[in-house]
């Protein structure tokens, strides 16, 4: 069998390992986190963490996909480990980022919610005060 082929088969059980098990604790470690920016409403929470999953899905999945192409035949061990090493590198830097903008948007909304709680006063106010009269 080529050489190039075996690379393109372990990069693409590799990635689409990676690619799954990154959503997956992503979908379960960032729930909480999604029913803290949504103050609370859990199907709502569920509901976003499922369509981000599926996002992180087609986004890493097409980049694997566009990624698979080589820059030439592989003709020794040693170039599959660097083919392979160079890759997934590139891989996991994507996933990293992905990561970190789905955090960085998240924690815009849960500060602009935190920022807008704090503005309600504590109590309702409980009547009208009249103005003082030589003001």
């Amino acid at each position: 069998m080529d050489l190039t082929v075996v690379a393109y088969v372990i990069y693409l059980v590799v990635s689409i390992g990676l690619t799954v098990w990154v959503a997956r604790t992503l979908s379960r470690n960032g729930r909480l986190f999604l029913s803290d920016v949504l103050h609370g409403n859990e199907k709502l929470a569920d509901a976003v963490n499922h369509l981000l999953v599926v996002g992180f899905y087609l986004v890493n999945l097409g980049f694997v996909a566009l990624y698979l192409s080589g820059d030439g035949t592989i003709d020794s061990a040693r170039g599959v480990f660097e083919a392979l090493s160079t890759k997934l590198g590139v891989v996991l830097l994507v996933l990293g980022v992905m990561h970190l903008g789905n955090v960085y948007v998240l924690n815009k909304i849960r500060r602009r919610g935190v920022m807008e709680r704090e503005q309600q006063p504590p109590v309702p106010p409980q009547g009208w005060a009249a103005p003082a009269a030589g003001a």
